[in-house]
């Protein structure tokens, strides 16, 4: 309980938790607030139409693959949702480890570790998936003419949703309904705090996205094209210093590069905010869990509500 204690004063400190609702916008609240209500339903149709639009769109032939497998990757996301958001599944995992529970509400009754050891390797194994979508992402982001605005599009539902998602089998998994009102509260805050992450990689990736388009079918560089694209001047240096002493590097070489950077820029945001979404839910809920269950108040950067902190003094 001390090391909880010590991380929610951190955040605290920070300026974390408590603020994510007051720190988010209208936009950024209202997506998070309808995808809350809706998870598993929003997934499929919300962005499988831009995909297919932009299949419509885009003639290169080499490019649909990229679309199909960003399609099919919204279609896993949807199965994941479900599965996530469904509480018989935590009940049958908790019988499956010998535990004799009618209803996941039980395992409040249990010991932490118990279940602590439903939720084993969480983290990592959402850390990785959203380097994989991020991943996906990202290369779709680097696609002519419809790339931008379908990947931005495709990738803040899914991680909306997935956020959304992980939150409410963390809550499950510790007995907490994550239908109700209050724990739904909390579960917004961590889909309103991922829209923000979210925000902050589309800038490097419409840059590499047009940097991507400025280097296509070009045989030289030219000072404007330097002037324009410092992604690719960086490039362009970095391989200079990987490659012979001397040696010459072509605007072609640097094209290959450019959608890697798509790839590293989606795979890295993403990985890093689903870790944080399901470190955050499960810390909470252990705090919580520990807190009914020795009658100990929340630490105070938990029973602080944001807009009592953010109200003008009396």
């Amino acid at each position: 309980m001390e090391k909880l204690n010590e991380h929610w004063q951190h955040r605290s400190n920070r300026r974390g938790l408590p603020n994510w609702v007051a720190t988010a916008g209208e936009r950024t609240g209202e997506v998070a607030s309808r995808v809350a209500g809706g998870a598993a339903r929003v997934v499929p149709e919300g962005v499988k139409e831009p995909l297919r639009n932009a299949g419509e769109v885009v003639a290169n032939q080499a490019i649909r693959p990229v679309l199909q497998a960003a399609t099919h990757m919204v279609e896993l996301v949807n199965d994941w949702a479900l599965e996530l958001n469904d509480p018989k599944s935590v009940e049958k995992l908790a019988r499956k480890r010998g535990l004799a529970i009618d209803t996941f509400t039980e395992l409040r009754e249990q010991d932490l570790k118990i279940c602590d050891r439903l939720l084993t390797h969480n983290t990592l194994t959402w850390r990785t998936a959203g380097a994989i979508e991020g991943g996906a992402m990202g290369l779709l982001a680097m696609v002519p003419v419809a790339g931008i605005p379908v990947a931005i599009t495709a990738d803040i539902l899914v991680i909306q949703v997935l956020s959304t998602s992980i939150a409410a089998r963390i809550a499950y998994s510790y007995g907490y309904d994550a239908k109700d009102p209050c724990e739904q509260a909390f579960i917004e805050r961590l889909v309103r705090r991922s829209f923000m992450a979210q925000a902050v990689k589309a800038k490097p990736l419409n840059d590499a996205a047009r940097a991507a388009a400025a280097v296509k079918d070009r045989v030289k560089w030219s000072p404007k094209l330097r002037a324009d694209h410092p992604l690719l001047v960086g490039l362009e240096k970095l391989m200079k210093q990987l490659g012979p002493a001397g040696g010459r590097v072509s605007v072609e070489s640097v094209a290959k590069v450019v959608p890697f950077v798509g790839i590293v820029i989606g795979a890295g945001t993403n990985s890093t905010i689903l870790g944080n979404v399901a470190a955050d839910a499960q810390r909470y809920c252990q705090t919580r869990f520990l807190c009914e269950k020795y009658g100990l108040p929340l630490p105070a950067a938990l029973a602080t509500d944001a807009d009592d902190e953010n109200a003008a003094p009396a």
